[in-house]
């Protein structure tokens, strides 16, 4: 009886030891993971400064070019186009930055993103870049024109992604749902009734796959919903706001865990 319960003693122990290591590794883990997430944040944040600081160097030189007359026009010309240019891009940098600050984009565990590319490779519906760990979902094959029901064949995807977050490798992550419209304007009654504006349409879509995925098992706690309208384009309309399809998207980010 004494040598039995001896051996409970020894296993009781032995468990209170492995459970104990499995927690302090998690824990090492995570914090591990939020000071690779802050350094990100901190090099974002620096690099946004820099660029900024370029960018307002540049307007004034353009505005000091601009105010110069006389001999060298089209030499003149030439540079303020060149100068129109750079800024362009570098606001275009700045815009890409703090997309990337607001949604926590950042690239992901190599074990992530070979579920995540595996994943985007299954559907012509969707695209990963592993550089910011985000997965967009074209809206066409999403929903139905002016809809935010999600159709029978994307809820497969929806349940399949729902799967890879449940998964060991994903479980310590969080998702952020973005929508996004073209600038086409919301004209049928109907739709007006449930979608006012194309501010409204995105961020319902967006909460229509937050639900599914919930459904799938997914917590809400690990979630988030955002909505862009037509304010984050990510190729120019037609003129005339007839559109752009690749404007018309739902965009998942997948970010560390905030528990």
């Amino acid at each position: 009886m004494s040598m039995s319960k001896t051996l409970l003693g020894i296993l009781c122990f032995a468990v209170i030891v492995l459970t104990t290591g499995c927690q302090n590794q998690q824990i090492n883990d995570l914090k591990a993971q939020n000071r690779i997430q802050q350094g990100r944040i901190a090099e974002l944040e620096a690099n946004l400064a820099v660029c900024d600081g370029n960018l307002q160097q540049k307007t004034q030189e353009l505005a000091d070019l601009s105010g110069k007359i006389g001999a060298g026009a089209d030499a003149k010309d030439a540079m303020i186009a060149a100068l129109e240019a750079d800024i362009a891009k570098k606001k275009a940098l700045i815009k890409q930055m703090q997309s990337q600050l607001l949604e926590g984009g950042q690239p992901l565990p190599p074990e992530m993103n070979i579920l995540l590319q595996d994943f985007a490779k299954s559907s012509d519906m969707i695209d990963f870049d592993a550089n910011t760990g985000m997965l967009k979902f074209k809206s066409d094959l999403l929903f139905a024109s002016g809809s935010d029901e999600v159709q029978a064949a994307a809820a497969e995807s929806i349940k399949a992604l729902a799967g890879i977050m449940n998964s060991d490798e994903a479980k310590q992550f969080d998702l952020v749902v973005v929508g996004h419209t073209d600038d086409v304007p919301i004209k049928k009654a109907e739709t007006l009734r449930n979608h006012p504006t194309n501010w409204h349409l995105s961020v319902h879509r967006a909460i229509s796959v937050e639900q599914l995925l919930n459904k799938d098992g997914i917590d809400p706690e690990r979630m988030a919903v955002k909505g862009y309208g037509e304010y984050r384009p990510v190729e120019p309309n037609q003129p005339g706001k007839k559109g752009n399809p690749a404007n018309r998207r739902v965009e998942i980010f997948i970010i560390p865990g905030s528990s």
